[in-house]
């Protein structure tokens, strides 16, 4: 298991220096965005895409400091009822699965989307109760856009050797661990979660019982580490459904927190054996929207902490067992 980071805090300055500032602080993976709401500061599709002689610069530049790409990043709504923004984004991960499987990147990471709740509808609408029936009626019609869509990128990423990873996330289709468990039963393999338990925590979900369930289910293809402090005294008043900018947060119910500023160290240490449990052993990659602090000293503790969480060398035999 290693260290990753999801790089858009490092955006002011190029790839040439922030790999050199991760590798110093013991950092193994990266995850660029190339697309939708992460942007492409660090690795733009047009010019490595199809490009053998980039993709080998960026392999060189990648072992220079023996650090790998876990995941490319494309976080989009590609199930948009809006036609110009659903193909805007069907491009931007269509694209980098090819990228993914051109650079030998195991996994896309990316939201499942959200459909308007009916045929006549311009905006999206994240049904969260069965009531009234129109509700219910208007989750089946999305359900049913989303495995027609997910059926056919599922294909293409067959076509790549490549894994898609879903950010299970609210204003999103797939929120939390059923929803994905469905998706993923309904259209393939290829379709996992990229575990974030930033959005878990807010809702209530354990996240050790989570990352349990869709292990079960081999569904776990990458894994955030991200944080969420949830404010009692907020909460109990307005609940965790929180319009409140992220900005104000003293009167934010939950906020976004650098890892170990919402959950101690010993939680981490669970969840990292957590995922040893279910035989994830790949990136814990880390994602920093924490406004009480700046990107760099919110991503330094976060690894600081996370390197005494981490497991470096595979189990041996249990010989006490014997």
């Amino acid at each position: 298991m290693e260290i990753g980071v999801h790089t858009p805090p490092l955006a002011d300055e190029p790839l040439e220096s922030a790999l050199p500032y991760l590798h110093d602080l013991g950092v193994g993976a990266i995850e660029p965005g190339v697309g939708g709401h992460p942007g492409q500061d660090h690795l733009t599709r047009s010019e490595y895409l199809d490009d053998e002689s980039e993709q080998a610069e960026l392999r060189d530049l990648l072992a220079e400091y023996d650090m790998r790409i876990s995941a490319l990043a494309t976080h989009n709504n590609p199930l948009h009822p809006d036609g110009e923004r659903a193909d805007e984004a069907d491009t931007e991960l269509r694209e980098a699965i090819r990228l993914a499987g051109q650079l030998e990147v195991d996994a896309v990471t990316c939201f499942s989307g959200l459909p308007a709740g009916s045929p006549n509808d311009e905006t999206p609408n994240w049904i969260t109760a069965p009531w009234p029936p129109q509700h219910a009626e208007a989750l089946e019609y999305q359900w049913e856009q989303a495995v027609e869509y997910w059926d056919e990128i599922a294909d293409h990423a067959a076509d790549h050797e490549v894994d898609v990873a879903i950010e299970m996330h609210p204003n999103m289709l797939i929120y939390e661990p059923h929803g994905m468990a469905r998706l993923r039963e309904e259209t393939g393999d290829r379709i996992g979660a990229n575990v974030d338990p930033s959005h878990l925590y807010w809702q209530g979900i354990t996240i050790t019982d989570a990352i349990r369930y869709l292990g079960e289910r081999d569904a776990i293809h990458h894994v955030h580490a991200k944080d969420t402090r949830i404010y009692d005294a907020q909460a109990r008043e307005k609940g965790v459904l929180d319009t409140t900018p992220y900005d104000d947060e003293p009167n934010r119910s939950w906020l976004f927190r650098s890892v170990g500023y919402g959950h101690g160290e010993a939680h981490w240490k669970d969840i990292v054996s957590t995922l040893r449990m279910v035989d994830y052993d790949g990136a814990l990659s880390i994602e920093h929207e924490d406004s009480l602090t700046s990107s760099r000293e919110g991503l330094e503790k976060a690894i600081d902490l996370l390197k005494r969480a981490v497991f470096e060398t595979q189990p041996g035999e249990a010989y006490w067992a014997e």
